[in-house]
């Protein structure tokens, strides 16, 4: 089997070439249909700048080199409207804060459309009834109400759901989730986390999870890569990730997951 991403070797930097910074430092790995690949690290560790470099997403101070191919074609050196065609369309991209998503002058329904219009050629019609379609799916209630309502009328877990939606409406061959639990409460998490079972069970899509939290990448990954300071220190399944790290700050996260669990265990014990 092909995978349907891949990144060889990559390295994100930062500057000119006098004074170059290097950021991601030779990441590689891949990612095969129906599969999930879990990508753990704290917060400047690359995991997010390395898909950000492949995707074309990161700002024009920044060089990428390496490789990183979509179903076998090279994506660095492809020009930004070919990129920009690509995510949205073969490639759905959920971010971590939905409210930066989305432009608080217009309403929900038509920033929907004009993202449904930049990939297909559906009537006016057709674009209203996927969307409703699109929120039924996410189990979002009222689906009429919530496309005649701008985005600050909405909860922040609710936004996500969207921006699921829409991510998926195109029925991609990768769905790249870049902190999708990070900005909101604990039960919308869990539901969340939910949603993106049921689309990896229900699509057999390739997905890509980023996260800092090895609980919330434990729930969906099949397999994680966990990056500290641009590098891969390790790669596993979680069984393996949580007996056999090797890593001193894999092993850190590992234990930080133990001591959680084991509070949260005295804490019902105390209940009873």
């Amino acid at each position: 089997m092909k995978p349907v991403f891949e990144l060889e070797n990559l390295q994100v930097a930062l500057g000119s070439r006098q004074k170059k910074t290097l950021l991601v430092k030779g990441v590689s790995f891949e990612v095969y249909p129906g599969e999930c690949l879990g990508i753990l690290g704290q917060s400047g560790s690359g995991k997010s700048m390395s898909i950000r470099g492949a995707m074309g997403l990161l700002d024009q101070g920044f060089s990428v080199s390496g490789s990183a191919k979509f179903k076998g074609e090279e994506l660095l050196g492809k020009s930004g409207e070919e990129l920009r065609r690509l995510r949205g369309g073969e490639v759905g991209i959920v971010l971590q804060n939905p409210m930066t998503c989305f432009d608080p002058l217009y309403r929900v329904g038509y920033q929907i459309g004009e993202t449904f219009s930049a990939h297909r050629s559906w009537s006016r019609e057709e674009i209203r009834r996927r969307s409703l379609e699109m929120l039924e799916r996410m189990r979002i209630r009222s689906p009429q109400e919530v496309l005649e309502k701008y985005p600050h009328q909405l909860s922040g877990g609710m936004l996500q759901r969207i921006m699921i939606g829409i991510a998926t409406a195109m029925t991609p061959q990768l769905l790249v989730a870049d902190e999708p639990t990070t900005a909101i409460d604990a039960i919308t998490q869990f539901e969340i986390l939910n949603e993106f079972l049921r689309i990896k069970k229900e699509h057999q899509m390739a997905m890509i999870f980023i996260s800092h939290d090895l609980n919330a990448i434990s729930r969906v990954a099949d397999r994680i890569v966990v990056l500290n300071q641009g590098q891969v220190v390790d790669r596993g399944d979680f069984q393996y990730i949580l007996r056999h790290a090797s890593d001193p700050y894999t092993r850190l996260l590992v234990e930080k997951r133990a001591d959680v669990m084991r509070r949260y265990c005295q804490a019902l014990a105390g209940k009873r």
